[in-house]
């Protein structure tokens, strides 16, 4: 039984099935889902860059009233946070200072504030919150403190229509803010703002609208006579309600934007369907294939040949475009004001133009000098993939025993993340000179371990585990290079394609470049296809 195959590339030198005879495409076709790819990363860009300046609006708004926030209601805020906080306090009139200034920061708002901010109308106004240790007694004779480590909390309102009365006097002056600070664990003040971005109208968008739940934690956990001040703000946007906009630019613009991401989304779903379509095609070459083996030959036809009759390209067009037809879906609503995901569209979007310039490599690798490079990732891909599983276990111990050992004496190992971080900084030659000057000689036992510890680590992932690493690339690069010269492995398959395969176009029956995108001729076995 005489077999063939159609639309076949030049990989690792010898032929890669991608469809089948069985179901024979034509050359038009391909030519045409090639250039659908190349006008979608054309798209991808043009739709990534409008998404991206309406993103970076967003974010640099958030930022810049987190920062306006920390000025209007942090009494004495410098401007820079001190570590993971923003500032601090050590006396009791401090405290009081604070406490009253973010109250009436809060009720003179509208007086003072530069933004279009405003107060929530669901009536939540401020809430202040302490928590404090249960009642105890302190003895002065013998200087003994009793405490109960249970723990209570109690909180007022200050609804903002009852700042300026008598009510909110009566509770600024109730014994709720006599606080004990020998047995108080923390204050926390929370209160929701709404504004609104009018600075997207300048781009031509529509505004939107935030809600800012913000909280002020006055944390006094650590009783050691600082108390730390920490300033939380949450963002949320929300759709504007009952505002009107005249400008009828500012349509046309959001229209024409909205179109073109109707353009995407249609582009994309047709090189997904044609792309399936394709993969679909090549896993029943694979079947047909497999068992024809199995019955004329007795073998079983291997793992790394199977792989052949897959197109691994056409498998990172289609995440790239399920990815792009979901991200623009949610683009227009965001447009249309009628979503506020930006994270999740931002993170679809990045990711699916990062594929589709990842799948623009295939061209080049028509040419044998650039195609050494996806010859040679494919290579070494295993190798690396196996040996970086190995150098994670060292990576693992060498993480977890930094934390627990230097955690309290440096601040790059105070938690398994920054640890993280910092050693592969290490491994890459960043910051060495500081890591090793900022730890803490407070213990000499530590430092001496400090000095093993980084002494170790540094020497044994740079001079060992990296010039290994490297020295796997480089294995397979020589491979590839001799390859190219002498001639790759041949396969069963190839050898099959080699015994059994003629070199022929089948015509076919309508030039028409879109009916021959969804017509297939009559499968005919007497005619082999091999590009």
């Amino acid at each position: 039984m005489e077999t063939g195959f159609a639309d076949s590339e030049d990989t690792y030198g010898y032929y890669t099935v991608s469809h089948s005879c069985f179901f024979p495409t034509s050359a038009s076709y391909l030519w045409h889902l090639e250039t659908l790819c190349s006008n979608g990363t054309v798209s991808h860009l043009l739709l990534l860059i409008f998404f991206g300046l309406s993103n970076q609006l967003v974010v640099s708004f958030k930022e810049e009233n987190t920062v306006a926030f920390k000025h209007l209601f942090l009494k004495g805020y410098s401007g820079v946070d001190e570590d993971d906080y923003s500032c601090s306090i050590y006396t009791q009139q401090d405290a009081y200072d604070s406490i009253f200034y973010v109250i009436n920061q809060y009720k003179q708002l509208k007086n003072i504030s530069l933004g279009t901010l405003g107060y929530e109308h669901d009536g939540s106004g401020l809430k202040i919150c302490k928590q404090q240790y249960k009642k105890s007694t302190m003895l002065h004779s013998n200087d003994t403190l009793n405490i109960d480590v249970s723990t209570e909390t109690e909180c007022i309102f200050l609804k903002p229509q009852e700042l300026a009365s008598k009510k909110a006097e009566q509770k600024l002056n109730s014994s709720f803010f006599n606080l004990e600070f020998y047995r108080l664990i923390q204050v926390e003040i929370s209160f929701k703002l709404k504004g609104i971005a009018l600075q997207t109208i300048h781009a031509r968008e529509l505004p939107d609208c935030y809600a800012f739940q913000n909280t002020i934690t006055f944390n006094n956990r650590a009783q050691s006579g600082k108390m730390k001040i920490y300033f939380d703000s949450d963002t949320d946007i929300q759709e504007c309600k009952d505002w009107h906009i005249f400008s009828s630019v500012l349509q046309k613009n959001t229209q024409y934007i909205l179109v073109f991401d109707g353009f995407v989304i249609l582009s994309c779903s047709a090189s997904l369907i044609l792309c399936t379509r394709s993969i679909v095609l090549a896993l029943r070459l694979q079947k047909r294939f497999v068992n024809f083996f199995l019955e004329k030959y007795k073998r079983h036809v291997c793992h790394a040949d199977r792989l052949e009759f897959i197109n691994g390209w056409y498998v990172l067009v289609i995440i790239s475009d399920v990815m792009t037809i979901i991200g623009s879906i949610l683009k227009m609503e965001i447009k249309a004001k009628n979503l506020t995901s930006y994270d999740v569209c931002s993170i679809l979007l990045g990711t699916s133009t990062l594929f589709v310039w990842v799948g623009v490599i295939r061209y080049l690798g028509y040419f044998q000098t650039y195609n050494v490079l996806i010859l040679t990732m494919q290579a070494s891909l295993p190798k690396v993939l196996r040996f970086c599983c190995c150098a994670g276990m060292i990576y693992l111990g060498y993480t977890f025993c930094g934390w627990i050992v230097l955690g309290p004496y440096h601040e790059k190992f105070e938690d398994l993340n920054t640890v993280a971080e910092c050693l592969f900084s290490l491994v890459n030659g960043d910051d060495m000179f500081a890591t090793f000057a900022q730890i803490q000689q407070k213990s000499t036992l530590v430092w001496v371990f400090s000095r093993l510890y980084l002494y170790s680590f540094i020497s044994l992932f740079i001079y060992m585990i990296l010039s290994l690493f490297i020295a796997l690339i480089t294995d397979s690069y020589d491979t590839i290079k001799k390859y190219q010269q002498s001639g790759f492995p041949v396969t069963d398959l190839h050898e099959f394609l080699k015994d059994h395969g003629t070199v022929g176009y089948r015509k076919e029956e309508t030039s028409m470049p879109f009916i021959c995108c969804c017509r297939r001729q009559q499968s005919d076995d007497s005619l082999i296809l091999i590009n």
